[in-house]
């Protein structure tokens, strides 16, 4: 079967794309390490020893990167409905994050931990029709703010993935009732035409 001309414009743009060359030439599982990556060089948001949860994880570029830094004194759980290969210090769940038994799973591996770190990197499968994907992906950012609000000790922080459009404001309102400052991030590894920005949301009020 014929590729569509925009799968093809985006296979030409994957291939050609210098994060894609720069994640196989220095190992990393997916080009969206860079926007984490450039993100911890601004606003160092990762230490030695973190506690951290990875939302979004597959194919497990951020759960990677953390795991350089946090170490083996450092906690990562990562989630993803689809699978993961094995990762050092990352305890991996797969399913849909929007089922209560996920997060009950992600609760239960903590225990009485608290987490210094939440990021997720979710994103709904698209439909291509805005006003059913925008308010999908919203619904994400929510329910990845629901359990930072539930994981994170007083002080930690939350980097979410969000696409601005509508409820976007709402949300950032939101997520300012629950951190001190809120900032957003747009990495140069999203490409510039994605309404993709980070949502950087740090020091946690309980």
């Amino acid at each position: 079967m014929a590729r569509s001309k925009s799968s093809q414009r985006w296979l030409s743009e994957h291939f050609s794309d210098p994060y894609v060359k720069k994640s196989q030439q220095e190992g990393y599982r997916s080009r969206a390490v860079y926007k984490l990556k450039e993100i911890q060089t601004k606003d160092r948001l990762i230490r030695a020893g973190d506690k951290v949860i990875d939302l979004g994880a597959a194919p497990g570029g951020w759960s990677q990167y953390v795991a350089e830094i946090v170490g083996e004194k450092g906690k990562i759980v990562a989630s993803d409905i689809l699978p993961i290969d094995p990762l050092a210090f990352v305890e991996f769940i797969q399913g849909d994050f929007r089922e209560e038994s996920v997060l009950d799973e992600i609760l239960q591996v903590l225990g009485s931990d608290q987490v210094d770190l939440v990021i997720s990197d979710m994103a709904p499968n698209v439909s291509g029709m805005e006003a059913v994907d925008q308010p999908r992906a919203i619904h994400l950012c929510e329910l990845a703010l629901d359990l930072a609000c539930k994981v994170l000790r007083p002080g930690g922080h939350f980097l979410v993935k969000m696409f601005q459009g509508e409820g976007s404001e709402q949300f950032l309102k939101e997520v300012r009732t629950h951190f001190k400052d809120v900032k957003i991030r747009k990495p140069s590894a999203s490409r510039p035409r994605s309404r993709e920005v980070y949502v950087l949301a740090q020091r946690f009020v309980v």
